[in-house]
């Protein structure tokens, strides 16, 4: 065989096997639901502006607004049973009563009033289980799962039992590999979503992680952090900084895929206004 043939041969193979690699990569990506607006709209702690924060009535509110996803805190109480509150404390939620969250029973939390702080309209709303979000969610909108202090293992129980191992994006920074590498192993559907950091820590750690998504916020996202990403066929997800259309257009031309938001409904109606003046 010629030396030129035997490289050509070489060349085909490589473009063979690169191009399977993209085809699996993009079915695993179509495994994640769709953006309703082209953009993930993530609701941070639900759509909680007027409403108490990590509360189903938030979770409800991101749901009747049409977000892609709702931000959760997930918490672990004494009595080993998971809830959704962002702070290590109560203290701020409820008058009166202070402590760690991991503290109390959850049926003590549970007895504890998160809403007369809000307004008097939400009193008695209570905090929520971890299952009960899924209850409500499941079928309607995707979970954005920070995992402030829970066992993964136990978590993905709860989440199989609803079916919805692709519904969630796992929120766990870069450098807790160790629980990166045991949500993968529990649940190879899961799907993790590491906060790398700068961008040159994005192609270092795909070395060592096969990951679909990232997140970042305003402080590291740049256009060359998304292009680098989606190089590697990884989608991006970022917290914005300062909720302006503004900053919206800037993150949406660098084209990430998603934003995390306090003002999800104001962000749903850029985008469909951005959509229409495209058509024209």
């Amino acid at each position: 065989m010629k030396f030129s043939n035997f490289i050509l041969i070489l060349t085909l193979g490589f473009l063979f096997l690169n191009n399977v690699q993209s085809l699996f990569a993009q079915k695993e990506r179509s495994n994640i639901r769709k953006a309703n607006n082209g953009v993930y709209v993530i609701a941070h702690r639900g759509a909680h502006i007027g409403n108490p924060e990590n509360s189903l009535a938030a979770y409800q509110k991101a749901i009747d607004f049409g977000c892609d996803f709702v931000e959760i805190d997930v918490r672990t109480t004494k009595d080993n049973q998971f809830v959704s509150i962002h702070n290590t404390t109560i203290d701020t939620y409820v008058d009166g009563v202070h402590g760690k969250v991991s503290e109390f029973t959850l049926a003590e939390l549970k007895s504890f009033d998160i809403g007369s702080k809000v307004g008097v309209e939400w009193k008695d709303t209570s905090i929520p289980t971890f299952e009960e979000i899924l209850k409500l969610c499941k079928g309607k909108i995707g979970i954005y799962l920070d995992l402030k202090a829970a066992s993964i293992p136990a978590l993905v129980e709860i989440i199989k039992k609803y079916g919805m191992e692709t519904d969630i994006l796992w929120y766990i920074p870069a450098s807790y590999m160790k629980e990166i590498k045991e949500l993968t192993y529990v649940c190879p559907k899961c799907v993790p979503m590491p906060d790398v950091g700068h961008e040159t820590n994005i192609e270092p750690f795909l070395n060592q992680v096969n990951a679909k998504m990232l997140a970042t916020d305003m402080g590291e996202l740049t256009e060359n952090f998304v292009k680098i990403a989606h190089l590697h066929q990884v989608l991006v997800t970022v917290d914005e900084k300062e909720g302006t259309p503004a900053e919206w257009t800037k993150i949406i031309e660098w084209k990430t895929d998603g934003i995390q938001t306090d003002h999800p409904d104001e962000l749903i109606s850029f985008l469909k206004k951005r959509y229409q003046r495209a058509k024209r």
